[in-house]
């Protein structure tokens, strides 16, 4: 049997082309088949009966061929576990070579092979179990089973192995049963990930580690850090703690490859790979400011990592220790009394233990109601859906079950007395980060004082009511609406404002906003040149449009016309394909649509942040702070290792400083918080500024500048380039993009500390044009959340607004100017990177 482990490795089985059960039919005696001499009625007779024993034989051995050979065999593997309760664990039982544990092992399969038998299919496709782990409680087994099964069949077998405990209830009130047998209860049983027994792995290892109190076991994978993890191996480590404790395991580097059905970790409740008490399953590349921290429930854990046969990256690096059962870390729920205060879910915002319940009772004083609201709520299983129940782990208050995802704010409960309970519960597989939640004693008669009281209990500003934007979350302070003489009356019932009408996106989600926009007639297609012509002619391959509109984003790649919305590749062709650089698929004929693509990717796998907006550390690695005597002023984008891109306006003289002046400014690649320069921060000094000859200090028009550094830059896991676009390339009305930035939090405050991001998304040319009073040029992006808000500001001037494309990032503007910050109906003004591009490339060679 194939049991993951260099104890227990799998040893092929000597397997022939045949089935042993099969026995080849005897050979016939020849002398009774003999040809007589002369035909004779007896000879007739004779050949007669060798014919049709013959066809006979014949028909045999193809009913065996068609039939027989064609009872596929698949191995399956379920992990499992048992507490004995009429056993007591002795330390022996954590080394396998005891000959307690194999007395005790032996004992374990005896008995399974007996629960096996209670079941007809089970007890036929059995083929033998291995004990993998002893642990304290009296004693838990940790076991291993084999079993052949007809193909077709797994389900069933998965079905019966699900409900072990009728099978033990069975074996255990048989009459003749030994008196020293074993006394089993809390049977688990799983199906093991099957890729976990792959026959592709060529090394087995298995370590273990029993912690101390007071004490941190580092464990890594084999080489780390000065060599990749090896191919095709299987790895694993059984971590103990002492009784009364659980364990901690704290990742301080996780690099694995992207996708985990390549290579991955898994953590398990238990010490073996039990799938109903996996813990999590993690790839790719962390960064160490994304706490990576779990909790057992008892004093075992088991970790894995599996690898295929290419692209091993550097692997992991992990700390292991114990803490105490009753610890600060993982207690929860109690008594809250006041006007307000805080709660969160043990281990917050790391990840919560498995098997946990917590229950708080909040009380308010007398006559008040109750308000709780979830700053961060991180509650999601794999598999659950939240909109349809939370059959595994949830929150309960107000006898709801509550689960899944919300970082907004807008998960809110009142209750109409001044007591409310709160539950937590977990169940054991699949951890994730919890909640932090804040109450507050509110008036049972007015709980949203001089506000609009959403249906999900949020509080808004009245005015905020019917006026097109989703403020509460719910799309409550939307419905029942009477629209205004300039909003857009959706066939729906909403209200929108009058500027997004006929800006290319669904704002009122039936359309009606978009209707009768196109002065083409039904079965037209508007071509970006403003003509009209039949959508037949829509690839058709011919250039109907006169700029070849028509023809482009067909599906298919084929060479065209260059006109001014084609890609141009180095070899002068024109091909029709849309944004084609950089995507991972080679569209030109000389590949150069794939060439200088290194770049706009972070190397951190980006997770859900909790706790506002701070970005993770590494997620946006093309971010410059520009700082002048250690003080941010602008910010800047990386597109090379000595070029940056920035705003003009950054680098123009005033009465006080030489902003034009390379010798001003100081560069600091790779930071995340102001002020404190780490061991992944390079700083640079300039040795030149090229602001653009046609900048316009009072429209802003062409603001954008380039900046070279006085040496090249090493690229590293915080410090690389973001891709820039070609001259063509598209980013759509509506489409989503990032801004970041230590600008002013808010119009007149302070820079932020800590690098921040935020969504935005492009604004039609002309509905921003509208708004801006007619200031918008061609060579200006608009970019915002028109609900105010969220906006760049004082600060984040030069720096990047980022739009992903595929998997990569290219930087589609550089942050201009603005109308205040974060104002209702005001967007972010940015330089439109792609109208520069040539110029770029003729200053830099980028």
């Amino acid at each position: 049997m194939d049991y993951m482990d260099s104890g227990l490795r799998y040893t092929p089985s000597s397997d022939k082309d045949w089935d042993s059960a099969v026995q080849f039919l005897p050979a016939s005696d020849n002398k009774k088949l003999e040809k007589k001499k002369g035909p004779g009625k007896i000879g007739a007779v004779i050949g007669v009966v060798v014919f049709a024993a013959v066809v006979a034989l014949m028909t045999g051995l193809l009913v065996w061929h068609f039939h027989f050979r064609k009872d596929v065999r698949v191995k399956k593997m379920y992990s499992g576990s048992m507490k004995i309760t009429n056993q007591v664990f002795v330390d022996a039982y954590e080394n396998a070579n005891s000959s307690e544990f194999k007395a005790l092992a032996k004992q374990v399969t005896s008995q399974l092979r007996g629960i096996y038998s209670k079941s007809p299919q089970l007890s036929k496709y059995y083929v033998g179990s291995t004990v993998q782990a002893f642990s304290e409680g009296s004693v838990i087994a940790y076991y291993l089973s084999e079993f052949s099964v007809p193909a077709g069949q797994e389900g069933s077998i998965d079905n019966i192995m699900s409900s072990m405990e009728k099978l033990v209830d069975k074996e255990r009130r048989l009459p003749n049963r030994p008196g020293n047998a074993l006394v089993v209860e809390d049977v688990v049983s799983s199906a093991l990930d099957s890729r976990m027994f792959s026959a592709h792995f060529e090394s087995f290892f298995r370590f273990t580690e029993h912690t101390r109190p007071d004490q941190v076991v580092v464990i890594q994978s084999p080489g780390f850090p000065n060599s990749p993890y090896l191919p095709s191996s299987f790895i694993q480590w059984q971590l103990r703690a002492d009784p009364g404790y659980i364990i901690k395991l704290d990742f301080d580097t996780l690099n694995l490859e992207e996708e985990c059905k390549n290579d991955f970790v898994k953590i398990y409740d238990s010490l073996v790979a039990i799938e109903d008490k996996v813990m999590e399953e993690l790839c790719g590349y962390y960064s160490p400011s994304d706490p990576l921290t779990f909790l057992s429930s008892t004093n075992v854990m088991l970790l894995t990592l599996a690898t295929n046969d290419n692209k091993n990256f550097p692997g992991f690096r992990a700390k292991v220790s114990q803490v105490r059962s009753g610890s600060r870390v993982v207690t929860c729920g109690g008594q809250l009394t006041g006007e307000k205060g805080n709660f969160s879910s043990p281990n917050f915002p790391n990840y919560y233990p498995p098997r946990i319940t917590c229950e708080w009772t909040i009380q308010a004083p007398p006559g008040k109601g109750l308000k709780v609201t979830f700053k961060n709520f991180l509650v999601s299983e794999p598999g659950v859906d939240a909109t349809k129940n939370c059959r595994k782990d949830f929150v309960r208050i107000n006898g709801k079950k509550l689960c899944g995802e919300k970082l907004d704010g807008t998960l809110t409960e009142t209750s109409t007395t001044n007591k409310m309970e709160v539950q937590f519960y977990s169940d054991a597989s699949y951890v994730d980060r919890g909640f932090d939640a804040y109450f507050e004693a509110i008036d049972i008669k007015d709980p949203c004082p001089n506000q609009f009281q959403c249906r999900n209990q949020r509080c808004i500003r009245k005015e905020l009511r019917c006026d097109g934007w989703n403020d509460c979350g719910d799309m409550s302070d939307e419905t029942k609406c009477k629209c205004k003489s300039n909003d857009i009356s959706c066939e729906n019932g909403l209200c929108k404002p009058k500027f997004w009408k006929c800006d290319g996106v669904d704002d009122c989600g039936d359309r009606t906003d978009e209707k009768n926009c196109s002065k083409c007639k039904s079965g037209e297609m508007l071509c970006n040149n403003n003509k009209c012509i039949s959508e037949k002619k829509h690839c058709d391959g011919r250039d109907d449009c006169g700029d070849g509109s028509d023809e482009l984003d067909c599906g298919r790649t084929s060479t065209v016309t260059c006109t001014d919305h084609t890609y141009r590749c180095k070899n002068n062709k024109c091909i029709n394909k849309v944004n084609p650089e950089c995507d991972d698929t080679p569209d030109c004929e000389d590949g150069s649509d794939e060439e200088n693509c290194a770049c706009g990717r972070s190397k951190f796998k980006t997770s859900r942040i909790v706790g506002g907006q701070d970005a993770v550390e590494g997620e946006f690695p093309w971010q410059v702070s520009l700082q002048i005597g250690q003080r941010h002023v602008c910010g800047a984008s990386i597109i090379s290792p000595k070029w940056l891109v920035t705003a003009a306006h950054c680098v123009q003289d005033d009465g006080k400083t030489r902003y034009s002046q390379p010798g001003t400014w100081e560069a600091q690649l790779g930071l995340h918080m102001q002020g404190q320069i780490s061991t992944h921060v390079v700083r640079r000094s300039l040795k030149r500024i090229i602001p653009h000859p046609n900048y316009n200090d009072f429209t802003f028009d062409n603001d954008i500048a380039l900046m070279e550094l006085q040496s090249p830059v090493t690229y590293s896991d915080y410090i690389q380039p973001i891709c820039l676009p070609a001259a063509q390339h598209n980013f759509p009305t509506g489409s989503t993009v990032w801004i970041t930035g230590w600008g002013a939090t808010r119009e007149g405050g302070f820079g932020a500390k800590v690098l921040q991001k935020a969504q935005v998304r492009i604004i039609n040319q002309n509905v921003c044009d509208k708004l801006m009073d007619g200031q918008i040029t061609s060579r200006m992006l608009c970019a915002g959340v028109l609900t105010g808000g969220v906006d760049a500001c004082q600060g984040d001037s030069g720096g990047p607004l980022s739009s992903p494309s595929g998997t990569r990032m290219f930087l589609g503007g550089v942050v201009s100017w603005g109308d205040g910050c974060a104002r209702r109906n005001k967007p972010g003004i940015y330089t439109t990177v792609t109208k520069f591009r040539g110029w770029i490339k003729e200053k830099t060679g980028v």
